[in-house]
């Protein structure tokens, strides 16, 4: 690991005004997943600014719906009430994630920012378009089993955000509240907020250098009440998705009046799916219903030699999620 400073920020201003002065400087909260990516000189900053001390947290319902500060710890807002009971899907998605020991650390806002897992990019002997933006993508015809079937490009076929709760956060329509280095917030839906690699797999994010993730708001709807996060792994803890599915359904009379999908494991990005939506909205809440919906959200998809599989096994987590929030 590289040599770096250390400051504890103690107001917004003064942790952006820090990273204005040193645009290679990183914040840091839980650190549980950046300081994995420096330890692997992956990442090299001359100076972390601590942000645990901004006041950042709270989970509160609002006018605009659900509010939880980004400093908000993944096992505190997975198990609060609210949450448990207004978003279940969203809770699930943060307690299936990792092991409690990373969920007492990781922050909200740190989870969303979390990077690949793809072992191309992990291990810097290996080229890699999103470390070194033009040196290839060996993943493309090497070990891609675990990566992504949707919204990939010749540049890059990595699952950008390998995480579960931005998967649930996209489904239920969360808006990132974002802060500048000037103080001015803006807020982007978690459906825009990542980026699909195209020819630049580098930029992730719509996130501006030096800009904190303020916190992230979700709409309190009856689809979100009325929802579940699937996840299938190799194993059953500890493991990234292979293919996960949030969804959320509003059922009045056997007919399906309002849906939310969206997927995980499969796509370069927190997949929402409006086509599996189209498909559902006006039907009856059958099985063949939600396969005709699952066909629908795969309908894009282009395997590679290794994981093709995930096509099918991501349909079938899509209508055994459907099944489960339908009863």
């Amino acid at each position: 690991m590289n040599n770096f400073s250390y400051t504890q920020a103690g107001s917004a201003k003064e942790a952006t005004g820090l990273l204005k002065d040193k645009p290679q400087a990183a914040y840091i909260a839980g650190g549980t997943t950046l300081l994995d990516l420096m330890k692997a000189n992956l990442e090299e900053h001359p100076q972390l600014v601590d942000i645990n001390t901004l006041p950042f947290k709270g989970i509160e319902q609002t006018k605009d719906g659900l509010r939880i500060g980004a400093m908000e710890r993944m096992s505190d807002v997975g198990e609060n009430k609210l949450v448990l009971e207004q978003f279940p899907a969203i809770s699930e998605s943060l307690l299936l994630a990792a092991s409690p020991q990373l969920r007492n650390m990781a922050s909200i806002g740190g989870n969303i920012l979390q990077r690949t897992r793809c072992g191309y990019f992990r291990d810097a002997a290996f080229p890699c378009n999103k470390r070194v933006p033009g040196s290839g993508c060996p993943a493309l015809e090497g070990d891609n089993h675990n990566l992504a079937v949707l919204g990939t490009s010749e540049s890059c076929i990595a699952t950008a955000y390998p995480g579960d709760l931005s998967v649930a956060l996209a489904a239920f329509d969360a808006v990132l509240t974002l802060e500048n280095q000037k103080g001015k917030q803006r807020q982007v839906p978690v459906k825009d907020f990542y980026l699909l690699p195209g020819k630049t797999p580098q930029k992730e994010t719509m996130l501006e250098p030096g800009e904190l993730i303020v916190a992230v708001t979700i709409p309190m709807t009856a689809q979100a009440r009325r929802s579940t996060y699937l996840k299938v792994r190799e194993r059953s803890s500890y493991a990234y998705a292979l293919a996960s599915a949030a969804v959320g359904l509003d059922v009045q009379g056997g007919t399906i009046r309002a849906a939310r999908v969206a997927l995980g494991g499969v796509g370069t990005k927190p997949w929402r799916s409006p086509e599996a939506e189209k498909v559902l909205v006006g039907q009856p809440a059958t099985e063949a219903t939600f396969r005709a919906a699952a066909a629908a959200a795969m309908r894009g998809a282009q395997p590679r030699k290794e994981n093709a599989f995930k096509v099918e096994l991501a349909q079938n987590t899509l209508v055994q999620a459907l099944m489960k929030v339908a009863g």
